[in-house]
């Protein structure tokens, strides 16, 4: 069995999920009155990352867990409404080529799977109308049938993507040579690095540098 592993943000999303999410909540009638003390809540890590004093992973664990506070006492049918919206946004600005790229997969058999550290719900909700065989995102922490925002979330993101990947195959046995794997950043390295075809996709300036060395695929 091969398999075809796509990151989500700026690979089959042509941007960053995040910035999207804080702008929808700007402007959203039901929870921009939460945006202010949301946004006040960040500035320090995301500060602090740019300063090159906090890791990014840490970081961008830190932003995916604060905005859950955004829905606190909401119930899961409010949130995938919520999500909804984003993903009816998202929809135009996936790239074409990855798109293609994941059909061919797919027509000749090998398992196309998803892997980000987007919200598994959103993933969910913009992939459905594609060929996709699993999703692997950051699961929103509930407590019976409302968000639990303090509950800790398994970030799925660097080498939490391959455990992951290993865990959901662990009973295939896949030809890992002639499988794929498609990224747009440093921080896809180690899923770029498990398969014998790794392919970079509008990469940033880092990882153009190290397929240029390792003459990796690219495409954008």
């Amino acid at each position: 069995m091969k398999v075809a592993i796509f990151d989500f943000d700026g690979t089959i999303y042509k941007y960053e999920t995040y910035t999207l999410m804080m702008d929808h909540i700007k402007h959203h009638p039901k929870y921009q009155d939460k945006y202010k003390s949301f946004y006040y809540s960040i500035v320090p890590p995301y500060l602090a990352y740019k300063m090159r004093v906090y890791p990014e992973a840490k970081m961008k664990l830190n932003l995916t867990q604060k905005y859950l506070k955004l829905f606190e006492g909401n119930t899961a049918e409010e949130v995938t409404e919520y999500l909804s919206e984003i993903a009816e946004k998202m929809s135009g600005d996936f790239n074409p080529l990855v798109l293609e790229r994941m059909r061919q997969h797919k027509d000749k058999g090998d398992v196309v799977m998803v892997v980000s550290g987007a919200y598994k719900p959103l993933l969910e909700l913009c992939l459905e109308d594609l060929p996709v065989d699993y999703i692997i995102g950051t699961e929103i922490p509930m407590e019976g049938d409302y968000v639990a925002p303090e509950t800790p979330i398994d970030h799925v993101q660097a080498e939490r993507k391959t455990e992951l990947i290993l865990q959901k195959l662990q009973h295939k046995e896949v030809d890992w040579e002639n499988s794929y794997a498609y990224g747009d950043s440093t921080a896809d390295l180690p899923v770029l690095d498990m398969v014998g075809n790794p392919v970079v996709v509008c990469p940033d300036v880092k990882l153009q540098e190290i397929a240029n060395e390792k003459k990796w695929t690219l495409i954008c």
